[in-house]
């Protein structure tokens, strides 16, 4: 069954570099970041990897867990780190799931169900799918789901505007404009009727057209 926005992130226990997790129980009252990867010691992924290590703070400064996965056992992971930060001069200090079994591709519908049980003997093609980003609230919820080509390296720039855009539009009735950035203007939900919008909104907003409202952003 495929994993649409709103559902509940399946929950699971899994071994990590950092010991034993229960997946919701280790989100706890935060927003949770899950990267996957088809396979250890790949070119793109180490890249990714490092980038997301040199700004876990940033995820951290936005109440957000980050956690990576990689169908390979876990202590492949651990050799794995050492050359991520030759490559990238970042520590992988955030936690790396290990899923030798492909339990977890599984669950998450990143891998079919007869794709067997082991990570032996499979090549970084054969898991070509398990490269995803799942952005998970505290609610469990699924607020988004990324799915990249095995040639394509992820933007995590991107993923940090978009976490900023749904915490943001979590705690207020608003919606955020294409290639909108933290500080800039935001757009009314149409839901919100004008006289609400005067309470709701102090600052006022620019009416481009009945259903398109330009306002300040509210936190701001």
């Amino acid at each position: 069954m495929s994993i649409r926005i709103n559902d509940v992130a399946p929950d699971f226990t899994a071994e990590t570099t950092q010991g034993t997790i229960h997946f919701h129980e280790w989100i706890g009252d935060n927003w949770a970041v899950l990267f996957s990867h088809p396979k250890d010691f790949t070119p793109v992924c180490t890249t990714e990897l490092g980038a997301v290590g040199a700004l876990e703070k940033q995820f951290a400064a936005r109440g957000a867990k980050v956690i990576g996965l990689s169908v390979d056992p876990v202590e492949n992971h651990g050799k794995w780190a050492k050359d991520i930060e030759e490559v990238t001069g970042s520590a992988v200090n955030f936690p790396v799931i290990g899923d030798p079994e492909l339990k977890i591709a599984k669950l998450y519908d990143m891998l079919p169900g007869d794709a067997g049980d082991t990570c032996e003997g499979r090549t970084p093609a054969d898991n070509a799918t398990v490269r995803m980003v799942f952005v998970i609230g505290p609610d469990k919820k699924v607020k988004l789901t990324l799915t990249y080509p095995a040639s394509t390296g992820r933007n995590v720039d991107e993923i940090l505007r978009v976490l900023d855009s749904l915490q943001l539009t979590a705690d207020y009735k608003v919606a955020t404009p294409v290639n909108w950035k933290d500080g800039q203007d935001v757009i009314i939900v149409p839901a919100v009727s004008d006289d609400e919008a005067k309470d709701r909104f102090p600052k006022g907003w620019k009416a481009v057209k009945p259903y398109l409202r330009v306002t300040p952003q509210p936190n701001r």
